[in-house]
């Protein structure tokens, strides 16, 4: 729709990116942005504006504003990751999916916030602070929720987005941009979109390049897309896919951007429910929403049919192994020799690895290294990363088996609770919070399956559930397809920010107007 605004003239390019960057402002205290380019964003804007003038806009991004997570290279934008071993590191270079977004006429707003090195599912443990949940302040939530006092000014326990692209979450669920991109390694797209009731998707793993995306765990890594809908997911799915000569993982076909149809019937759809789904830890709640959506395909004539990946219950032990293993690998890189925090350390060439080391990363990201370390050891690798990759194997068969079997698409949960507040969020550790929040996310990684989360709707609570789906292999466009049906049927509600409102004079209003006319 503001790409049509764009192209009619109802609104500029410019004006645009001043009302984001105003909402920005006014959302600082959600914590959402890292840096916010406003100059170079400013420029953008501009040159967008000139091409529209001239009638020659370099496709349908162009002008939009979007976000990056700080993972991503940015060349002349710092990149740092959350974590104090990257504090004021500037890229010389741009991450391929950064620069195909601004090739495209794309406006780039800024970097967002995230876990320390994307290890997290809170979006808690980064060094710039906890990212808050834009939900925290909407009157839905607010009219749910009981003050614990009767002192007015008192504010409201609020909650996580989840992580670790709780940022770029936060960034799309409260309207300072139209998109942008997260990481996906064991749900970090998935899990904050949920959190935050927007649309996250993970596409099949080689679909989109990772060069310049900052690794975690290569095998499992994948740039993910959050927007406010489903057809805008595929308008930038389009834009970002296809072949990387830089990134010998990528598919070498090329990819035919597409439209997404209108799906009216869906008797020919096979829905698979996996049983291993109802993970211990699943709220009541969030079963019913999850059988209800079942019965809302099965009523539209669809075939539901209850399917089982056996592996399932192994697949989050398997998950750590492996995460851990290629987390020690890809973090020896940062030794405080060639880019990134160096300490004054400076008896030894040793010691002063060993203190970079210790004063640039959290506790979080050394206990991986250590984990990482210790399942690699000679005397444990057969016994630990060998088996591992074997139960992978399996858990990727399993999926193999029953898409063989006819089903299209399976529906699950993809959180097992609504967000959780952060004063409850934290009294656990990463690793505990990470195998929880990771359960029914991380499998589709190691399958290296396409997956995307849908808000369906509010809970009890007021904050927002949503269903994952999860297609085969590079069929990105029936799982689209099917999740847009699905977005249609639910008409899950706008989020009403009344904290936006007071902070804003009005801003809000015309973004509003600008995306939802």
């Amino acid at each position: 729709q503001v790409a049509a605004a764009l192209k009619e003239g109802h609104v500029t390019p410019t004006e645009l990116c001043q009302r984001c960057l105003s909402l920005i402002k006014s959302t600082k205290f959600l914590n959402a942005y890292i840096t916010v380019a406003e100059e170079t964003a400013l420029k953008q804007a501009e040159a967008s504006e000139e091409r529209y003038k001239k009638g020659q806009p370099l496709g349908v991004l162009d002008g939009i504003p979007i976000a990056v997570k700080d993972n991503f290279n940015t060349a002349g934008i710092e990149t740092t990751c959350a974590s104090n071993m990257l504090r004021g590191y500037i890229s010389p270079y741009n991450a391929t999916v950064v620069q195909k977004l601004l090739d495209q006429g794309a406006v780039l707003l800024g970097k967002t916030n995230l876990d320390e090195f994307a290890m997290g599912s809170g979006s808690t443990d980064g060094v710039f602070g906890p990212v808050r949940n834009p939900w925290s302040y909407s009157r839905q939530y607010k009219e749910k929720s009981v003050p614990k006092s009767h002192s007015e000014d008192k504010e409201p326990d609020w909650v996580i987005t989840g992580g670790s692209s709780g940022g770029s979450a936060a960034a799309v669920s409260s309207f300072t941009c139209f998109a942008a991109l997260g990481s996906d390694t064991g749900g970090s797209t998935r899990n904050p979109a949920a959190h935050c009731g927007v649309v996250g998707l993970k596409p099949t793993y080689g679909l989109i390049s990772r060069h310049g995306l900052i690794p975690l765990v290569n095998s499992m890594d994948v740039p993910g897309i959050l927007t406010r809908c489903v057809d805008d997911a595929a308008v930038v799915l389009g834009s970002l896919a296809g072949h990387d000569p830089k990134d010998s993982t990528t598919i070498q076909d090329n990819f035919k951007p597409f439209e997404l149809p209108n799906l009216t019937d869906v008797s020919k759809l096979s829905i698979g429910i996996p049983k291993e789904y109802h993970a211990p830890g699943l709220s009541s709640e969030i079963l019913t929403i999850w059988s209800k959506a079942a019965d809302l395909f099965e009523n539209a004539g669809a075939k539901v049919v209850e399917v089982s990946l056996p592996h399932t219950r192994y697949s989050i032990v398997c998950y750590h192994v492996l995460c851990t293993a290629e987390v020690a690998s890809n973090m020896a890189r940062f030794d405080g020799l060639e880019y990134g925090h160096r300490s004054d350390m400076n008896e030894s060439t040793e010691s002063m690895y060993a203190a970079t080391r210790r004063e640039g990363f959290n506790d979080v990201v050394r206990g991986r290294i250590l984990s990482g370390n210790y399942f690699l050891l000679k005397q444990n690798y057969e016994k630990y990363f060998i088996k591992a990759q074997k139960v992978r194997r399996l858990i990727a068969n399993d999926f193999v088996k029953v898409f063989r079997s006819g089903v299209d698409v399976l529906l699950t949960p993809t959180t097992l609770s609504d967000a959780a507040p952060y004063v409850e969020f934290i009294k656990e550790d990463n690793r505990t919070r990470s195998a929880q929040d990771d359960i029914l996310t991380q499998a589709a990684n190691m399958a290296g399956l396409p997956a995307i989360n849908v808000p369906t709707v509010l809970s009890e609570r007021g904050l927002p559930v949503g269903l994952q789906f999860i297609g085969r292999s590079f069929q990105e466009q029936q799982l689209l397809t099917v999740a847009k049906w699905f977005e249609k049927q639910v008409q899950f509600p706008m989020i009403q920010l009344e904290e936006v409102n007071r902070h804003d004079h009005g801003v809000f209003q015309h973004q509003k107007s600008a995306s939802f006319s």
